[in-house]
């Protein structure tokens, strides 16, 4: 350090001092020699003065900057060994060349120098291969977030053993709510009386508070078919590595007394407020039972949901409220709109045909013009038969327009009537959706975690056999009796049969009400098994894949169609369903090329295995008994794999959501 008058920013500033200062003392010694010699004598003392205090504060600034450089070199050291803070040096060819004394102790060793990270911490070595900074390694059941600088291999190990013990724990106490509905106990309750009712809520109840004892719960009733639980992440992962066991205990112990009640349950987690907790179990049970109850719905903050249960069909409902509250619901949204737009699903069936023209004949009953969309290029082959008897109808054909007319035509006061699907993504159009905002759902799958947005009324009935079953209920109760021509009956009882396997599958007794209401409406019988035929092409095709078949030891049938031809998706359907009539299937899954590049998987059942559960873990859905899946950009071989995949993960499961 130089002394600071030797720098030329305060040198010059001084010497002009000195120059000020002697000229002055010269010229006071010429006038008064006595009092210049004796300032002459003050200048030089103060001089000397200010060089020795100078010196001396120099000194004591080195001395003070030489021990506060030896502190901190001991406390560098100090803390480079004995820090809780891992630091190795490598070299290239990924050899320890120095490590201290911490990083050393969690190894367990006496020293890590000279060997190799292949030896020692493998999985150091594709981290410091790539390109992430920081990492969370696992090294002798302790966790370490290791900062790797690659310029210098130089990687530092910081221990967070403890922070990620208490993030779990946070994550593990985290609120979930639930509430519980009980399906079907205004139906099982209505002609009971005061004590076989007791008898069942004491049953009930039991059986659910000793659920919620055993697993740590909190449980309250809060009405006669509806119970709250809390409870927190960890043990909501008990519930679900046990499938909700619970279902299937409340619906075996009810029956041991001719009663089958099953339960619905919709859980709301990951959300940090009770009340939007809240609001995700309520939304969570409205899903489950869209979907047909008897099954449990998880729906998480960030919208993905988790289904477990739905082993039983939907159970039919006693009462015709519901249908008759929905129909004159729809004639009002009906008479204030300017017309009516009815759309199905892609590919559109006969149920989906069928359900339009129904609509499309209430929108008439209510002197609203009507028009159903319609691909041609984009149908299957019972429902291209279908479209060529409508043709010979011009007064019924010309209200089918394409998807570019429907752009056209839809305003902001149009009504637009979705049949057979509630997926938007699933539907002709999907652009007719954003066009207006008064939007009628009409279906009868079980509700899927894909929707339509803010529909202005709803009505899902997964009970129903088919939808042109519900649209005929709705025909019934219109305030205006409706008299339907021979081709509309015709067209609705053909969706119902096609449903319905001829009557064989998902039929309840309102299913035959509606078929005698079209039949006395003049449905033509014999017109819909011709609409059903099939030519001797598709019916050979059928017969190679079901040659083809494989059934598992139980009653599992898997069967392919030639890799290298294309399928239509009715064909495969139809497989899927002959091959669940041979003795000892209880379950048919069919996969095929389809026509618009993708694999095709359709899957039937006789309601032991749950088919629609099995096909949403590969992107699709469905029903119990009845769904199918499309899989994109993948191979015949893949997309078997992934089902064989999927049906041992159910079966392992205990027949698993």
């Amino acid at each position: 350090m130089s002394h600071f008058y030797k720098k030329r920013a305060y040198r010059y500033p001084l010497y002009a001092l000195m120059v000020v200062s002697f000229s002055s003392l010269a010229l006071l010694t010429y006038f008064q020699w006595i009092l210049g010699l004796a300032n002459l004598l003050l200048l030089v003392f103060v001089l000397y003065y200010v060089i020795r205090s100078q010196r001396e504060l120099y000194a004591e600034i080195e001395q003070y900057i030489s021990q506060l450089s030896h502190r901190l070199k001991k406390v560098g050291e100090e803390a480079l060994m004995e820090m809780p803070i891992g630091i190795m040096l490598i070299n290239d060819d990924y050899v320890i060349e120095w490590t201290n004394v911490f990083l050393t102790s969690c190894f367990g060793e006496q020293t890590l120098v000279g060997r190799s990270l292949y030896d020692v911490a493998e999985q150091l070595i594709p981290l410091i291969k790539q390109e992430n900074e920081k990492e969370l390694i696992d090294i002798h059941d302790r966790k370490f977030k290791v900062v790797i600088r690659r310029e210098e291999k130089l990687i530092y190990f910081f221990d967070v053993t403890d922070q990620v013990e208490i993030e779990k724990q946070y994550e593990a106490e985290r609120v979930v709510l639930g509430v519980i509905f009980l399906d079907n106990y205004d139906e099982i309750t209505q002609g009971m009386d005061d004590q076989a009712k007791s008898q069942l809520n004491s049953q009930v109840t039991s059986i659910l508070n000793k659920w919620a004892h055993d697993y740590g719960m909190f449980l309250k009733r809060t009405s006669s078919d509806r119970f709250v639980a809390v409870l927190n992440e960890q043990i909501l992962q008990q519930l679900e590595k046990n499938k909700f066991s619970i279902l299937d205990e409340v619906r075996e112990q009810t029956m041991k007394n001719n009663i089958q009640l099953t339960l619905s349950i919709g859980i709301g987690t990951g959300a940090p407020s009770l009340p939007e907790l809240g609001s995700l179990a309520q939304s969570s049970l409205d899903l489950a039972l869209g979907r047909g109850g008897d099954q449990v719905a998880i729906k998480q903050a960030n919208g993905k949901v988790k289904f477990y249960g739905g082993k039983t069909n939907p159970i039919e409902k006693r009462t015709r409220v519901r249908a008759r509250v929905i129909s004159h619901a729809l004639k009002e949204l009906i008479v204030e709109s300017d017309k009516v737009i009815v759309m199905g699903h892609k590919y559109p069936d006969m149920d989906a045909l069928g359900g339009a023209i129904g609509i499309l004949k209430m929108a008439q009953l209510n002197q609203k013009e009507g028009f159903i969309v319609l691909d041609t290029n984009r149908i299957d082959a019972g429902a291209q038969r279908l479209i060529e008897e409508i043709k010979n109808h011009p007064e019924l054909w010309s209200r089918f327009i394409k998807p570019e007319q429907a752009l056209e035509l839809i305003t902001d006061d149009t009504l637009l009537v979705i049949v057979d699907t509630h997926r938007p993504s699933l539907v002709i159009e999907e652009k007719l959706i954003f066009r207006t905002d008064h939007i009628v759902v009409i279906d009868h799958h079980r509700r899927g975690e894909e929707f339509i947005a803010n529909p202005l009324l709803v009505y899902m009935e997964p009970y129903a056999s088919s939808t042109s079953e519900l649209v005929t209920e709705l025909l019934e109760y219109q305030p205006q009796r409706a008299k339907l021509s021979m081709l509309e009956a015709t067209a609705l009882l053909a969706g119902i049969v096609v449903d319905t396997k001829s009557f064989t599958l998902r039929t309840g007794s309102r299913t035959f009400d509606a078929a005698s209401y079209l039949r006395a409406q003049g449905a033509d019988t014999v017109l819909v098994q011709k609409l059903l035929k099939e030519n001797i092409v598709s019916y050979v095709k059928r017969a190679k894949i079901i040659e083809n078949a494989s059934i598992s030891a139980k009653g599992i049938a898997i069967a392919k169609g030639n890799p290298n031809e294309v399928y239509d998706q009715v064909l495969i359907a139809q497989a899927a369903d002959t091959l669940l009539t041979l003795s000892g299937v209880v379950a048919s899954f069919v996969i095929s090329k389809r026509t618009d590049e993708t694999i095709g998987i359709s899957a039937r059942s006789l309601g032991d295995i749950n088919v629609q559960v099995i096909m949403e873990s590969l992107g699709g859905g469905g029903h119990l008994t009845n769904a199918a899946a499309q899989l994109a950009n993948t191979t015949m071989e893949e997309a078997e794999r992934r089902l064989r995949a999927a049906i041992d993960e159910y079966l392992e499961g205990g027949k698993k959501s």
